[in-house]
């Protein structure tokens, strides 16, 4: 006598989300195997936070918190920016080598690719956050915050981790090389400087100022320094939000239809 197999058919949802577990796997795969991508997520912060905290730390006024209080909060936003090359070129290895044609040919969810290095690219940004945040109460760091204010910091860090991460791999889909790929991401990496991260902008020159207290990094970096430790909040948490979600919402839906076309052709 023979039993009939009753397989149960997935929802399409499911099959994206595994899809997309696949190639979130493979990214991070290439993340723990690869030794330049460990030295960018977790010494390199490091050594940034050392080097300003020791060199700098005593030639700078910040007009009240200690250096080192004033300083993690940028060298978290500037280990974030750092990454981004990283994944620009990943997203355009993957177009140049040919991988992207062989997945065309399976049946999966196609933007499963961008997911894979979005999500690989957050992980190595948290592991950094983490990273500065720990060294940092190994050289006098001392918060204040609240358990509702880390909460509140985290969030926004997230949001800010995310959107890097969209937008480093939409510089990956419109390079037409690896090496355009990185220097797009360049563009990432030096924004942060011309912002609050390492100086008070009290002290700039006007133009230079108006600048940096209008640019969508210098929120995040504020609003985090003064949920952490204390410092006027105004309404930086606010900003942060109105300019990361909408950047977040457009880069990633614009990153997915130019992957589209792109793969289309």
């Amino acid at each position: 006598m023979t039993q009939a197999v009753v397989t149960k058919e997935r929802s399409s949802f499911a099959l994206v989300l595994g899809d997309c577990g696949v190639l979130v796997g493979r990214s991070l795969r290439h993340l723990t195997r690869s030794a330049d991508q460990m030295i960018q997520a977790v010494a390199l912060p490091v050594m940034l936070l050392l080097l300003f905290r020791y060199m700098f730390g005593g030639a700078i006024d910040t007009g009240g918190p200690s250096y080192v209080n004033y300083l993690i909060a940028g060298i978290v936003v500037l280990s974030v920016a750092f990454s981004a090359s990283a994944t620009s070129v990943g997203v355009a290895s993957d177009l140049q080598n040919g991988i992207v044609d062989r997945f065309r040919s399976m049946p999966m969810f196609g933007p499963a690719v961008l997911v894979g290095h979005v999500v690989s690219a957050s992980l190595r940004n948290i592991l950094s956050v983490i990273m500065v945040i720990g060294v940092g109460y190994l050289v006098d760091f001392r918060p204040n915050a609240t358990a509702s204010e880390w909460l509140a910091a985290c969030g926004i860090l997230l949001l800010f981790v995310v959107a890097i991460a969209w937008i480093a791999t939409l510089f990956g889909v419109i390079a037409g090389s690896v090496e355009a790929a990185s220097g797009y991401a360049m563009i990432l990496v030096f924004l942060p400087y011309a912002s609050s991260a390492l100086v008070p902008a009290d002290g700039m020159p006007t133009v230079l100022r108006v600048i940096v207290e209008n640019q969508p990094f210098t929120p995040v970096v504020d609003a985090v320094r003064a949920l952490l430790i204390g410092t006027p909040l105004g309404n930086s948490a606010w900003l942060a939000l109105a300019w990361w979600v909408p950047i977040l919402l457009v880069t990633s839906v614009f990153t997915m239809r130019v992957f589209h076309r792109h793969t289309t052709k």
